[in-house]
């Protein structure tokens, strides 16, 4: 596939109802073993891209580090590759239509776009967001890519104590979201089903839903209308877990078989 076959088949795989499962890499190795279990698409984690180079998720990796990353991805995989692209490494929206400029010449066709203020405190008001967002959308079709925007807002985790409240709030920035050139909605920490059904019958987009806990079933947040479920950090610290475990008891055997 080409670079717009893959955007067009990533935009296709997300139905609500029947979700897309991302089960996000960090970096080729693990995009290539990810394809091999079944994978129709490969999407980062920005935590765990950082976490492999040593970093914390913050855009504390630089950003040519994690364009080369990006990078070797995109040409080691043959399926739609989306990068969680955190803020995009900028407040002034030209330098940000420049990064995601670099995306698209590596042959990404997708990324998570997050409101909050990555160096800073809270998040964008709801129209600078837009802005912002507009801004990656012309950039795109400048390069004749029709690349999908997940737009995430991070309010369920800046009013975790009360998910209800702010519901409203969420559901005025996915509809100001999308009217601004975004292709789906990100809402990671909200867990409740109630509240995530009204997130999926109240905005127009494809929802995506991170797993974490106290997250619905798969199947469940298939019955809410969930579009995209994205694992996050989890496939990256099960897998250093696992690491961690097998390379301790061989040690110990290699230090058990030494002293006997």
């Amino acid at each position: 596939m080409n670079q717009m076959e893959k955007a067009r088949r990533f935009a296709e795989l997300h139905v609500k109802g029947k979700p897309l499962l991302l089960y996000n890499a960090w970096d080729a190795g693990s995009a290539k073993a990810i394809l091999a279990a079944g994978a129709e698409a490969v999407a980062t984690s920005s935590w765990s891209v950082a976490e492999a180079q040593g970093y914390h998720d913050g855009e504390a990796i630089p950003i040519e580090l994690a364009e080369h990353i990006v990078g070797r991805i995109a040409a080691s995989v043959d399926v739609p590759v989306s990068v969680d692209f955190e803020g995009g490494y900028s407040e002034d929206d030209g330098e940000l239509a420049g990064n995601i400029g670099h995306l698209l010449d590596m042959g990404v066709i997708g990324i998570n776009f997050e409101d909050r203020v990555v160096k800073g405190a809270g998040l964008y008001e709801i129209e600078r967001q837009a802005r912002r967002i507009s801004a990656i959308r012309k950039a795109a079709e400048q390069k004749g890519v029709e690349l999908f925007i997940n737009a995430r807002t991070d309010i369920f985790f800046e009013h975790g104590d009360d998910a209800a409240q702010a519901v409203d709030e969420a559901l005025d920035r996915g509809k100001a979201y999308a009217l601004a050139g975004a292709s789906g909605y990100f809402v990671p920490g909200l867990v409740d089903d109630a509240l995530i059904g009204r997130i999926c019958d109240g905005v127009s987009l494809p929802v995506n839903v991170m797993v974490m806990e106290g997250v619905p079933s798969n199947a469940r947040l298939a019955e809410l209308g969930v579009a995209r479920i994205s694992y996050g950090p989890i496939p990256y610290i099960r897998a250093m877990k696992t690491l961690e475990q097998e390379a301790r008891t061989t040690l110990n055997e290699t230090a058990a078989h030494s002293k006997g």
